[in-house]
């Protein structure tokens, strides 16, 4: 197997760059830092760093430098891989489950151009902790969480949503231009299954883990003059995570409720067709508005499906990717904290030196034990100005170390916003899609019911009148206008009759008023 720590071909007369172009007529690598002294440091510092002999072995800084230089360009992408295929595996005590990882690439520090391993979780677990403790200035990309609280972990609707989010775990580590150059990245796709564990039996104890972790988080705290251009990250972030986690909740919650209220009505439309079987009249009717309810059960049910597996991981991966930023912001910290305190120890010293210009060491420990007072004051001197040159080298060193990591993470972030911007929206996009799709679907059911029910009674009124006149539907139509003309006619003198019968009963009460007013 290839070692990663294969160089760029050195800009000398006559070479050729990696990319396949030629060295300019300066005699600088266009790919290169600038200066042998810089890479020189760059690396020594990124030596330093936690797993300082693994970040080392990332390749070369030229190598790291030309990646950052091409990662815009899509036609440099060489490293092609997919996840698929889960398996469940079942023992005695234990059942877990594999995915396959394929690997293509054209890269010349691989053996071959295809690898096809098997991983499990456990697996993309020590990878990330691996590229968190090797490159701790820049920004790993989160894992899915181990377990769901809506689906079994063996259920086929948690594999795929779970290996999904494995491959774009291993997507974004390489299209990073850092990240994809690391070692133990390389060993997690090329190693076989007894390679990898003995590779992991190689890391770090929890107990140095536990140790950083708690030196990162105690430096936020002693931290005296943060840039503001962090603070503001640090506060955007903060309010970012906070947000989507209360979208991520209450997604879940209306989720669950439409959940519910597809569980009700596929008990609801049954009951429309029970109905239809006792009423003949109505039976048509009936399983039609059965028909509508279970169009919107099936409506809502896709509506949820495609939102618990395609938006509510992607919140819940930028939820995770939140708390991925406040780590990577706390080890900056922690790299200015160490630099605040190289700093301050040299003034403290720079001061010890000034005092001991002007002071007089007749009455010193070494003029007591009878060391000569101008004897003590050149030892001293020249100890604190040994003191002082060291310091000094530290305190750019560590200065160099903090701008590193400053840049790392700025550029971290703002390749770690372009991705947000695109597949937040890209969410927001297939919510809106969904919620449209669910009620046209329940519009088109409910609007053909009332169609059907609207000719239904059409049908009904037909009858009613061929019920009230017998015969209506098979007469002629001029019949049918005589008949009924008819019968406006004698209905009409029929009123008349009765007005005229009215007036009589009228006149007869009017004369019996008369003989009765006579009499008294």
């Amino acid at each position: 197997m290839a070692e990663v720590t294969d160089d760029l071909p050195n800009n000398k007369a006559g070479s050729t760059l990696e990319n396949g172009t030629e060295p300019d007529s300066s005699g600088i690598d266009p790919l290169s830092s600038g200066t042998d002294g810089e890479e020189e440091l760059i690396a020594t510092i990124l030596a330093s760093s936690p797993g300082g002999a693994r970040a080392s072995s990332t390749g070369s800084t030229t190598a790291l430098m030309g990646s950052l230089k091409l990662e815009d360009d899509t036609d440099t992408k060489d490293l092609f891989i997919t996840v698929d295929d889960p398996q469940k595996h079942t023992f005695k005590v234990d059942a877990y489950v594999t995915y396959r990882v394929f690997t293509r690439t054209t890269r010349g520090n691989y053996d071959n151009s295809e690898y096809s391993v098997r991983r499990r979780y456990q697996d993309f677990l020590w990878l990330r902790q691996k590229l968190a403790e090797s490159q701790p200035t820049h920004l790993v990309p989160p894992l899915p969480e181990k377990h769901s609280m809506r689906m079994d972990r063996f259920s086929s609707e948690f594999l795929q949503t779970r290996q999904k989010a494995l491959n774009q775990f291993l997507e974004r580590i390489a299209e990073h231009p850092v990240l994809s150059f690391n070692e133990s990245f390389k060993v997690f796709l090329t190693a076989k299954a007894w390679e990898l564990t003995a590779h992991r039996k190689q890391g770090s104890g929890i107990i140095s883990r536990v140790g950083s972790s708690l030196k990162t988080t105690s430096s936020t705290y002693l931290l005296k003059n943060r840039d503001p251009e962090f603070t503001i990250m640090h506060e955007y972030i903060q309010t970012f995570g906070d947000k989507l986690g209360s979208v991520e909740r209450i997604s879940g919650r209306v989720l669950q409720e439409e959940t519910d209220y597809a569980a009700d009505l596929d008990t609801y439309g049954p009951v429309f067709r029970l109905w239809a079987n006792s009423e003949v009249e109505l039976s048509d009717d009936l399983i039609n508005i059965a028909d509508a309810v279970e169009g919107c059960a099936k409506a809502t049910k896709n509506s949820v499906e495609t939102q618990d597996s395609t938006c509510i991981p992607t919140l819940k991966e930028y939820i995770l990717y939140a708390e991925a930023v406040k780590d990577v912001l706390k080890r900056r910290d922690y790299f200015q904290l160490e630099h605040e305190l190289a700093a301050d120890e040299l003034s403290r010293k720079k001061n010890e030196r000034e005092q001991i210009k002007i002071s007089d060491q007749a009455y010193s420990f070494g003029a007591f034990i009878g060391k000569d007072p101008v004897d003590v004051k050149e030892e001293k001197s020249t100890r604190v100005e040994s003191q002082i040159e060291k310091l000094q080298r530290q305190v750019e060193y560590l200065s160099d170390k903090t701008e590193c990591a400053n840049a790392d993470l700025k550029a971290d972030m703002d390749r770690w916003h372009k991705h947000k911007r695109k597949d937040v929206k890209q969410v927001l996009v297939d919510i809106a899609e969904q919620q449209t799709k669910k009620y046209e679907q329940s519009l088109a059911a409910w609007e053909s019911v009332i169609t059907s029910l609207r000719n239904g009674r059409g049908d009904d009124s037909t009858l009613e009148l061929s019920n009230l006149v017998p015969g209506v539907l098979s007469q002629p139509e001029s019949d049918v206008v005589f008949e009924t003309n008819s019968a406006s006619k004698s209905t009409s003198a029929e009123a008349d009759d009765a007005l005229d019968m009215g007036s009589d009963d009228l006149d007869i009460e009017a004369e019996l008023e008369r003989e009765l007013e006579q009499i008294e």
